[in-house]
């Protein structure tokens, strides 16, 4: 909080933490201080996801094939609310959902994700979506209108449909050790010039570094 304005918490994604911890957070930080979060991996990810190994408790075998890719289904439905509540308690200006690789632009997937968003409480801020794998430009772009996302992407990797609300995560271009180079972050730089209010992530494991030398080139 002392050296960047803004912080995304993770935390939230692999097993959201108690009301008392957020409100610690929240109190640790100056009123002007953002948050975004990630939704609850419930959300968006398959029951075999090795991500699920974070959990403190296992998923329960009646939740095997019944979370995740935007079912609305009871866990999904209780997942999705309990990051609303994190967003609440944090007063997160955004809640990214994020997806697997395996989400595909399937008829099947669009239709979860248009059902789901259809009947989900809407948050308080933005909301993000960070589709991962390849998706058509076209089709990004539709649901990005439909359904008002901010497309989320890697800029080193591919183009936002959305740059008037550009949210970039960085995830390092050969690899999650990857430190960015001074030639790519001075592109990344001049991407974002000009842009209204651009949200610059890093994601890779080097990321204060790399966060705080992009903060000294602006």
């Amino acid at each position: 909080m002392r050296r960047f304005p803004v912080v995304e918490v993770q935390h939230t994604f692999y097993e959201p933490p108690s009301d008392a911890v957020l409100m610690r957070w929240r109190a640790q930080v100056p009123a002007g201080f953002e948050f975004t979060i990630k939704a609850w991996q419930i959300v968006t990810h398959e029951s075999n996801s090795p991500t699920y190994r974070r959990l403190k408790q296992p998923l329960p075998d009646s939740a095997r094939g019944q979370v995740g890719a935007f079912r609305t289904t009871p866990p999904v439905l209780a997942g999705w609310q309990r990051t609303l509540e994190c967003a609440r308690i944090l007063q997160a200006t955004a809640v990214l959902l994020q997806c697997p690789r395996s989400f595909r632009p399937t008829a099947d997937n669009v239709g979860r994700l248009r059902s789901f968003l259809a009947q989900a409480e809407r948050p308080a801020g933005r909301l993000l979506w960070e589709p991962r794998g390849e998706w058509p430009t076209q089709l990004l772009t539709e649901l990005c209108a439909e359904l008002d996302l901010v497309h989320v992407v890697d800029p080193m990797q591919t183009d936002t449909v959305t740059p008037e609300q550009t949210y970039y995560r960085l995830h390092g271009t050969s690899g999650s050790r990857h430190v960015h180079t001074d030639d790519e972050l001075r592109r990344l730089r001049d991407m974002v010039d000009g842009r209204p209010s651009p949200y610059v992530m890093f994601n890779n494991l080097p990321r204060v570094g790399d966060a705080e030398r992009f903060l000294a080139l602006l």
